[in-house]
């Protein structure tokens, strides 16, 4: 159907391409009430806690506008930081740089919250987890449409790791894929028979589902909405032999007794699906 898996380069360009497009049509009426030639200098700062993420978008956008832009950066990406520092300084084309503004703010902004609320929920589970290989924290495909890059890329700022990035990037046999197999042991032997080269997952709903997965030989296997008392069960049964990953309902509340069961990976959909902008500021020196 498509001709290409999108990378992350491929995918910056695009964002900004777009973004920048969808905002400026056919030109700025506002930013026209400026002489032409005029240069300007501003300043992007914190208003509240923030791990900051999305310079290089930030930077296309300036770049896009004005070749010649210069930001100053005094914040490195993935860098924690407080209300009131100033994150970065731009020298630009003061049209070009009223037009981008907005548009770097909305990357920068949107993936410093990600990275930003990733931190949280990897701090959460740090020194939790009894399991020897560590637990860690993962995103889902729950992303903001055209943004799947992107917000996974803040996700890995803010030391969180990448769940399959698209549906090329894995398999995940969920419950309607194992009803039309027959069953569990048919569904991975149909996902083997591919030879997709590519991650095999299974989702299961209860226990005795997990024992027959782990009997038909599954090495990656997802409790869909297990409890507490089931997901240390299910470590128990498990042995080791398999990956096990928690989702659902994971809240910061709660992952880190998530992670004291034993379990290897929990995936949270809200990483990347309920997210609220980092309040920064860009102001325009005088």
């Amino acid at each position: 159907m498509y001709e290409f898996n999108e990378t992350l380069e491929v995918a910056l360009r695009r964002n900004v391409r777009d973004a920048l497009g969808e905002d400026i049509g056919r030109g700025d009426w506002t930013a026209q009430l400026i002489p032409a030639g005029r240069l300007a200098r501003g300043r992007v700062t914190a208003k509240e806690v923030a791990v900051i993420c999305g310079r290089p978008w930030f930077d296309a956008c300036m770049s896009a506008l004005d070749p010649h832009a210069s930001v100053t950066w005094n914040a490195d990406e993935g860098q924690d930081v407080e209300p009131g520092t100033e994150i970065c300084c731009i020298e630009a084309d003061a049209r070009a740089l009223l037009s981008a503004e907005r548009t770097a703010l909305n990357f920068l902004q949107t993936l410093s919250a990600v990275a930003t609320l990733t931190r949280r929920y990897v701090g959460a589970v740090a020194g939790y987890s009894p399991n020897p290989r560590g637990c860690v924290v993962l995103d889902t495909r729950k992303t903001m449409p055209g943004l799947r890059q992107a917000q996974k890329y803040a996700v890995r700022t803010g030391g969180g790791h990448n769940h399959r990035m698209a549906l090329w990037d894995g398999i995940l046999i969920k419950e309607n894929h194992i009803a039309a197999a027959g069953s569990i042991r048919e569904a991975l032997r149909a996902a083997h028979a591919l030879q997709a080269g590519v991650d095999i997952q299974i989702e299961v709903e209860t226990l005795d589902e997990l024992d027959e997965a782990l009997a038909a030989g599954a090495e990656n296997v997802l409790l869909d909405d297990f409890t507490l008392e089931d997901m240390h069960e299910a470590v128990v049964r498990n042995r080791g032999r398999a990956l096990l990953e928690v989702s659902g309902g994971v809240e910061l509340q709660t992952i880190a007794a998530i992670a004291a069961t034993g379990v290897d990976r929990i995936s949270v959909g809200k990483l990347t699906k309920d997210v609220r902008a980092v309040d920064l500021s860009l102001r325009i020196d005088r």
